[in-house]
């Protein structure tokens, strides 16, 4: 097991420290567990909420506006329970020794960039290219 990694609650991940050392991987580590810990708690509310209001209405507009909202709150938590997966993921490439890496290139992602989007597998510059692909295909 590995020793505790001490980490000030002000701490971010700066540029002039070694890239993915030890305090930016536990800063990493604790920010996907609570994004997916939030993710999780909400999905349980969800589905208590789903449940409770799983009551016969009469009226068929009224129905039907449930209805609509029901699918979209399912929607909700499908795209939830695919982000939950890419969590994991990022989580897995902590373990190995791969986080902070683009899948591409293998150059180190921006700091800024993993901050703000601590699930990212490319750097910017693959993520745009990747895009440009996607929507050259798609116009096909």
């Amino acid at each position: 097991m590995k020793a505790e990694v001490f980490l000030p609650d002000d701490y971010r991940p700066a540029e002039d420290e070694p890239f993915m050392n030890e305090r930016q991987l536990e800063y990493f580590r604790r920010k996907l567990n609570a994004w997916k810990h939030d993710i999780l708690n909400e999905s349980r509310e969800t589905l208590e909420g789903l449940q409770d209001s799983s009551r016969n209405i009469p009226d068929i507009a009224d129905r039907a506006s449930e209805e609509t909202d029901r699918a979209l709150e399912l929607r909700t938590r499908d795209r939830q329970r695919k982000l939950v997966a890419k969590i994991d993921a990022a989580l897995r490439r902590i373990e190995n020794g791969e986080y902070g890496y683009c899948e591409e290139t293998g150059e180190p992602i921006s700091l800024k960039r993993l901050d703000a989007r601590p699930i990212a597998t490319l750097s910017l510059e693959a993520q745009e290219r990747h895009e440009r692909r996607e929507r050259v295909h798609r116009d096909d």
